[in-house]
């Protein structure tokens, strides 16, 4: 019983430590340079030079305190797009790529449903999503202690415990890619170019008529801006990414008792 989980998890685990010190390091770094940034640049007056979408879209209305510096700096940029881009791809490599090198036989001939080797690979994925939160969250905490401007540990808790449904989907959107592309390369790319895409496009319509179009991006639902700087916590958009989480690896599993391996 979850044999594959582990196997997939421990195969995961390096990657999972450089994305999570990489983030860290990043973290850290924009934490050091933050106080004197914010002390001799208005960056407030600049983002009001700045078109109103786009101030709206990366969320700079506060960029000149260090909650919303960190969020447009490293929660905006850092985990919505790139930790989100990260995880996607991850998932899509894993049984598409089964697939393709022939493993995915031997797996199945032991006593294994699809169903069940889907949702163990889905898990495995938990691994990096749960040590880059926890070790992000110690490293942004602790370094807004140590240069005098501690965050509300409430919002830096919220901020990393909400960002885990949209993550979650990210996911989601990789193992279904991993299911539905002809090769582990086109599901990688697929994947990881849905969630930038659909980010992009967020972005580009927010305050406009067609701005509708951002509810299919996963990134819509997740606001670290509106946590960090306001403390307001978006339950509702989390529930509708942990619905769409299921929906997508419904139809994944679906797929997967189809295809022919």
């Amino acid at each position: 019983m979850f044999e594959v989980a582990r196997y997939e998890g421990e195969r995961r685990i390096v990657g999972a430590v450089v994305a999570s010190a990489s983030l860290a390091a990043f973290g850290g770094m924009m934490l050091l340079v933050a106080p004197g940034l914010l002390e001799q640049v208005d960056l407030t007056a600049y983002a009001e030079q700045l078109p109103p979408s786009l101030v709206e879209s990366f969320g700079l209305e506060q960029i000149g305190t260090l909650a919303g510096f960190m969020a447009a700096e490293l929660y905006v940029f850092g985990w919505v797009f790139g930790l989100g881009t990260y995880v996607a791809y991850l998932a899509a490599g894993s049984l598409s790529g089964r697939i393709d090198d022939g493993t995915i036989e031997l797996v199945l001939a032991a006593p294994i449903t699809r169903t069940q080797l889907l949702a163990e690979t889905y898990v495995a994925h938990l691994l990096p999503v749960a040590l880059a939160n926890v070790v992000v969250a110690v490293v942004v905490y602790g370094g807004s202690v140590l240069i005098d401007d501690p965050l509300p540990i409430a919002d830096v808790v919220a901020v990393h415990a909400l960002s885990v449904p949209y993550l979650l989907c990210c996911v989601a959107v990789g193992t279904l890619c991993s299911v539905l592309a002809p090769s582990r390369r086109v599901a990688e790319g697929v994947s990881a170019g849905a969630i930038a895409a659909t980010y992009v496009v967020s972005v580009a319509v927010t305050g406009t008529d067609l701005d509708w179009l951002a509810m299919v991006a996963p990134a819509h639902y997740y606001d670290p801006v509106a946590v960090l700087t306001a403390s307001e916590y978006d339950l509702a958009g989390a529930g509708v990414l942990l619905g769409a989480t299921v929906v997508l690896l419904a139809v994944a599993t679906l797929r997967f008792h189809e295809v022919d391996v």
